[in-house]
């Protein structure tokens, strides 16, 4: 086992990812995936639970991102807490330096990175319309009565396909009705489909944007094996499929930990097996100081306050010591 280790944890709306990596290769030692079910605290600590029995000071880093991120900071004890397009950028370049599109499509949300010279130059996010993400892909299979882990072979049977509206859930599941009425069969619908949530996703996201190879798809949805196949059909090119495509954000965020530390030569924040009997509670307030009446975020650590978000002056977040 590595002797210098870095955490990271990548917590979004639907599931929490966590990557052990070690410092010296950015090797992946362990890696998790767990369904958050609207608990996100209690996820991340059944998340934490399942790491490796290790000593404390092997883990010399950790870091966190996503859209739960400063959250999960406060439980961890992060020394690092970056936004998602930072870490996927990060954890791709660490594999495939010569990377110059990301595609990244997850539970709730897409993300599409645009890469030059091993500089993120433009990106863009959907995080308002839940076509072509994972948890629509889920329902649909569900409401065909196609296991999800089916799904892409299905789609990869057909010999032919069927247009489907892509642009929107509602749309698409109508028309996916309709077309089941005219008769066409379940594997025709299914790559349909697929081909429909990749060109919205290209069509929203990649408009006005040059894409171009090498490109990396990551993201729980990257397991589709119906979608890579549409996207290489769109785009004329093959797509890259990380080994640990499902936890790339959290190792980018092990990975920026790390940096973090290392730049500092400070100990590390991390707060170990503490944070499984800790109590985390959250609550809120509308601060009435001016005019702004800025919703103010507060998180307690056994009775104690220990973050502090929202407000705009900082007149609350800079007061707390978060250690």
């Amino acid at each position: 086992m590595p002797q210098e280790l870095s955490l990271g944890v990548d917590i979004g709306s639907v599931s929490v990812k966590l990557a052990l990596i070690d410092t010296a290769t950015n090797e992946v030692i362990f890696s998790s995936y767990t369904r958050m079910g609207g608990q996100p605290v209690a996820a991340l600590k059944r998340a934490l639970a399942d790491l490796p029995e290790l000593p404390a000071a092997v883990i010399r880093a950790a870091g966190a991102t996503g859209s739960g991120r400063h959250l999960a900071g406060i439980v961890i004890g992060a020394d690092a807490v970056k936004n998602e397009i930072t870490a996927h950028a990060m954890a791709t370049l660490a594999y495939y330096p010569n990377v110059q599109t990301i595609f990244e499509i997850g539970g709730q949300d897409s993300k599409l990175i645009v890469i030059r010279d091993q500089i993120v130059v433009d990106f863009a996010m959907n995080t308002i319309c839940a076509a072509g993400t994972g948890s629509f892909l889920d329902h649909q299979a569900q409401r065909l009565n196609i296991p999800i882990e089916s799904f892409g072979d299905l789609a990869l049977s057909a010999a032919s396909s069927v247009r489907i509206a892509g642009r929107c859930t509602v749309f698409a599941e109508s028309d996916m009705i309709a077309k089941q009425q005219y008769g066409f069969s379940r594997a025709e619908i299914v790559r349909g489909l697929c081909e429909a949530l990749v060109r919205n996703y290209i069509n929203n996201l990649g408009r006005g944007r040059e894409l171009k190879p090498p490109f990396v798809f990551e993201g729980g949805v990257a397991a589709n094996k119906g979608i890579i196949s549409a996207f290489e059909r769109e785009l004329g090119e093959r797509l890259i499929v990380p080994p640990f495509y499902n936890v790339m954000g959290a190792i980018g965020a092990a990975i920026l930990a790390w940096e973090e530390v290392a730049a500092t030569g400070a100990p590390t924040a991390y707060r170990g097996r503490d944070a499984l009997t800790a109590e985390f509670s959250p609550t809120s307030f509308v601060c009435e100081g001016c005019a702004n009446n800025c919703e103010v975020v507060r998180v307690t650590m056994n009775g104690r306050i220990v973050a502090t978000w929202g407000d705009r002056c900082g007149r609350w977040s800079e007061s707390v010591d978060s250690r």
